[in-house]
């Protein structure tokens, strides 16, 4: 059985029915949905339900409405240059490239050798303009910094020294910080520090380190 719109809009009355109103967010999940980016031989049910789809390498591609919320959080804006921490499948970056537009940039950085050679690979192949790197995203990615905005996709014990500095002014960090359970931070700089909010409890996966630019 295939995915059809019926099963694709679902998903997304399910994400709306938490509150959810980014109609950037659902446009671009409408445009890009998650089946498109799951494990083949997943079933259109579990491709479009509401909860993690485990994609290998210890990793999993997240529930759709905590893509959505933290895509919320991070405020995308036409032309914002983006540092992804945990490639994945590809689902996530490929969404913020459609909001940020063809102005925008998006770096994301992946671990796993093999999920970042294939979602670099499907990306391409659906000309979707990501550039995606084999590496330890503790360590963000220089050469492409200062990012508007850099979001996690992986847990971590506390945001990354490294990201806050590649951060631009006014940037926004959002990512799952803590151990077993995480909460949802999203850190807004200023010319003072940076604004810390907490917006819930979270299970993610750790970020793993290692690996080579």
């Amino acid at each position: 059985m295939k995915v059809t719109e019926s099963h694709i809009r679902n998903m997304l009355a399910t994400i709306r029915a938490y509150g959810f109103r980014n109609e950037d967010v659902l446009a671009a999940m409408h445009r890009l949905p998650r089946n498109l980016f799951v494990p083949y031989g997943t079933s259109p049910e579990e491709a479009c339900g509401d909860h993690p789809v485990r994609i290998g390498d210890m990793q999993t591609i997240s529930q759709p409405y905590t893509v959505a919320l933290m895509l919320d959080l991070l405020c995308l804006e036409r032309g914002c240059s983006v540092l992804e921490i945990g490639t994945g499948s590809g689902w996530n970056a490929a969404l913020i490239r459609e909001i940020v537009g063809p102005a925008g940039r998006v770096t994301s950085l992946e671990i796993s050798y093999s999920h970042a050679l294939e979602a670099d690979s499907f990306l391409s192949r659906m000309n979707i303009d990501v550039e995606v790197y084999h590496c330890d995203g503790s360590h963000g990615f220089p050469d492409n910094a200062p990012y508007d905005r850099i979001i996690a996709t992986c847990a971590v014990p506390a945001i990354c020294h490294a990201w806050e500095e590649q951060l631009a002014e006014r940037g926004i960090i959002v990512a799952p910080v803590g151990t077993g359970t995480q909460k949802m931070i999203r850190a807004e700089r200023t010319g003072h520090g940076f604004i810390i909010q907490n917006h819930g409890i979270f299970s993610f996966v750790p970020m793993q380190r290692g690996g080579s630019a």
